[in-house]
């Protein structure tokens, strides 16, 4: 049970005992369905059903989806069955885990489908659930921090596909902290060499960046208080995705000291 302690150590801070319980009877059936398994890294095939638990057991999510989560690929990847599933758990959690196999198993049939617009309204069509979706979120998170075991141009289609389909939809949930990741880690997989050379060059000219932006902060807040309104104002950085992709909208490269700086070629 070592590996569900991570996952223990979150739902302990919100979730009953007696559902707390349900997730340990949940973490059982899918290690022994993964016995013998193992994930790309060479680790217990478990540890990644549990580290997607974590990721939506951080965002507080009902038992139900954590169960699922845990149970995510058991239908697919082994012999158990929807029917199993639904003795067990009960049928939400049955169908929360069919829904998220059939996702799985989504390929294009057309041009047109495999358009990533067009892709991610089917998605969104043929889930009856949206913690199916979320689910897959957190299943594609964690796959892109665990991208470095896999061949480079399996780590690029996957990259790819996270950046076209899984980014955007987390952005329409709301779900901006992992739209955020998947960005950051679907940029430095597909381009490694623009994402290097966007970092360093925002890493020397961050102390410059934070300041301007304090100064600016700090003259709003007082102008509003001065006029006897209430406020709280905050401001953040670009992201390196974000950055990079405003850079190809306006066709822009990076100005420095040392001229403008050009993207060594990275492979397609």
């Amino acid at each position: 049970m070592y590996l569900f302690e991570s996952l223990n150590q979150l739902i302990q801070t919100y979730l009953p005992e007696d559902q707390i319980k349900r997730l340990r009877q949940a973490y059982l059936v899918a290690r022994d369905a993964h016995e013998g398994k193992h994930v790309s890294s060479g680790e217990p095939y478990i540890t990644h059903p549990v580290a997607v638990a974590c990721i939506l057991a951080e965002m507080k999510l009902d038992y139900e989806t954590l169960m699922a989560a845990l149970l995510h690929d058991v239908i697919e990847d082994t012999p158990a069955t929807y029917q199993d599933m639904e003795q067990l758990f009960g049928k939400s959690v049955a169908e929360l885990v069919e829904g998220v196999s059939k996702l799985d198993k989504l390929k294009f049939r057309d041009k047109k489908e495999a358009q990533a617009e067009n892709f991610r309204k089917m998605i969104m069509a043929m889930v009856q659930d949206i913690r199916v979706i979320l689910i897959k979120l957190a299943d594609r998170t964690h796959n892109m921090r665990t991208l470095g075991s896999l061949r480079p141009d399996k780590r690029r289609r996957i990259a790819r596909e996270t950046l076209e389909i899984y980014s955007p939809l987390a952005h329409r949930l709301g779900i901006h902290h992992i739209k955020t990741e998947l960005e950051e880690l679907g940029f430095e997989a597909l381009y490694p060499n623009r994402y290097r050379v966007i970092k360093e060059v925002v890493k020397a000219a961050r102390g410059n960046r934070k300041e301007m932006i304090q100064k600016i902060l700090s003259e709003i807040e007082g102008r509003l208080q001065e006029a006897g309104i209430p406020c709280r104002v905050s401001g953040r950085e670009k992201h390196l995705y974000s950055i990079y992709c405003k850079m190809v909208l306006k066709e822009q490269r990076f100005h420095s000291n040392h001229g403008h700086l050009r993207f060594p070629r990275d492979r397609q």
